[in-house]
């Protein structure tokens, strides 16, 4: 059955996160809130819970997965980026867009697109991702939390917590949630290609 925390949106309980951060790091699997949906997360090295997650989703090895990361300075020791790539996204991060960028060999292979070895980056608008990530020290492997046949993510922690009840290990739940997942866009080229169009504003780099 999974842990419920219900925290503040703007001044998250520490005592709640150092909870929550403990689970991940005992290798639990939790569903969060971020400024565009909810998402599954978990520590980055964590191969059981990478796997119950293309459960969950039922992804294939071709998905991205997302480094969720606290600043550009994380960001960095994960991916390559140029300086022209680097202005662009520094532009509209923090933000609701995700960021497909050749990964770097800090990066677990499990995670990387089995061709092209890149990884999603993103750093969120968000105080309790924020809290978390602090907590944590790390990035949070991630993903969107979009069942199977279903056209839209799920953004009610409560609602999260009756269907995965025992498929994840925690729900934190802080109110309100976008119901809309990011917007990714492929910079593995060096060029921008908008490869889902999301909460943050595609045009910019069309």
């Amino acid at each position: 059955m999974a842990r419920f925390f219900d925290v503040h949106p703007h001044d998250p309980q520490p005592r709640a996160i150092a909870q929550a951060v403990k689970m991940i790091r005992d290798g639990g699997l939790i569903a969060y809130p971020t400024d565009s949906c909810y998402a599954l997360g978990a520590q980055m090295g964590n191969k059981d819970a990478l796997d119950r997650i293309r459960s969950i989703r039922h992804l294939d090895d071709k998905h991205h997965f997302t480094l969720v990361c606290r600043d550009f300075a994380q960001l960095g020791q994960f991916v390559n980026i140029g300086n022209d790539v680097f202005r662009s996204i520094k532009a509209v991060t923090p933000g609701s867009y995700t960021f497909i960028l050749p990964a770097t060999k800090e990066v677990p292979k499990r995670l990387l697109h089995p061709k092209k070895k890149t990884v999603g980056v993103r750093i969120p608008d968000n105080r309790v991702v924020q809290a978390l990530l602090a907590e944590l020290g790390e990035p949070l492997l991630s993903s969107t939390l979009l069942l199977p046949d279903e056209d839209e993510p799920l953004t009610v922690g409560w609602e999260i917590k009756e269907r995965l009840d025992h498929q994840v290990d925690a729900v934190i739940d802080a109110g309100d949630c976008g119901a809309e997942p990011t917007t990714v866009v492929d910079f593995s080229s060096g060029v921008a290609e908008v490869v889902r169009r999301g909460m943050g504003d595609p045009s910019r780099f069309e």
